[in-house]
């Protein structure tokens, strides 16, 4: 059944991907980004009913525009994707305040936009699916030099799962789930504020490719879960490292 759904960031990486593939399904789209070239050509890659508006996820009213277009579109929306994030190579101690807000305006603040946008319409109709995308290292610090960032996923992590909960009791027609992706092949490392310097994560943080994500929020989509690994090994080692932290780290520090 086709379906109405938004994707924020959706310009490259996951995002692009995803929107493919949920176009290739014959859903209807919604894309947002900066990035209005690489946006055009996405939508067209979907080969589907696909509108863009470029957005500034940063700011609410561009957010707030994003949802409008969608809906004078379509008429509602079904899926909304929280996408839109950005990295920083910074040591807790070395984090500016410029650095630190710019990183939680982008990861967090954007899809605290998208939440407070689209729920009163999926709350209107009864039903809808918000997906927010996190990442692992929001749950394990096995790269300490994205402290930022995986501050502001473990913010999202929870603003996600509060809203879960406050909706789940009022609105239980609507899903809301968190997805932590890994390592992703993309340009997010390169596009990372200080660049990326090179690291060895072993077997566990293993790389996966953009496609490969992407199909994992596409089966989200059709079988909503409160949370999901786009990695499934990368569940097993969050298990491992909050049974015993002090252990984890040591043997990480040893690795």
């Amino acid at each position: 059944m086709s379906k109405v759904i938004v994707i924020t960031g959706a310009s490259g990486g996951i995002g692009a991907a995803l929107a493919v593939q949920l176009g290739q399904q014959g859903h209807r789209l919604v894309l947002g980004a900066r990035r209005d070239k690489e946006l055009n050509e996405v939508a067209r890659r979907t080969g589907a009913d696909t509108r863009t508006v470029p957005t500034d996820v940063t700011v609410r009213a561009e957010v707030d525009r994003l949802r409008d277009r969608a809906l004078g579109a379509f008429g509602q929306v079904d899926v909304w994707v929280n996408n839109a994030g950005r990295g920083i190579t910074r040591n807790v101690l070395d984090l500016t305040d410029d650095e630190f807000d710019q990183i939680m305006a982008v990861n967090v603040k954007s899809a605290l936009y998208g939440m407070q946008a689209i729920a009163p319409h999926f709350m209107t109709r009864g039903s809808g699916h918000l997906i927010n995308i996190s990442s692992v290292l929001s749950r394990v610090p096995f790269v300490s030099f994205r402290s930022a960032y995986n501050a502001a996923k473990a913010a999202l992590n929870a603003l996600t799962s509060n809203l879960r909960v406050d909706l789940a009791q009022s609105h239980p027609g609507i899903h809301v789930s968190l997805v932590m992706p890994g390592v992703v092949t993309t340009d997010f490392q390169r596009n990372a504020l200080g660049g990326t310097p090179q690291m060895q994560l072993g077997a566990a943080a293993a790389a996966q490719t953009a496609d490969e994500a992407a199909a994992a929020i596409v089966r989200l989509i059709e079988n909503p879960v409160a949370e999901i690994y786009t990695n499934p090994s990368q569940a097993a080692m969050v298990l491992r490292y909050f049974e015993d932290v002090a252990a984890f780290e040591r043997q990480f520090r040893r690795a």
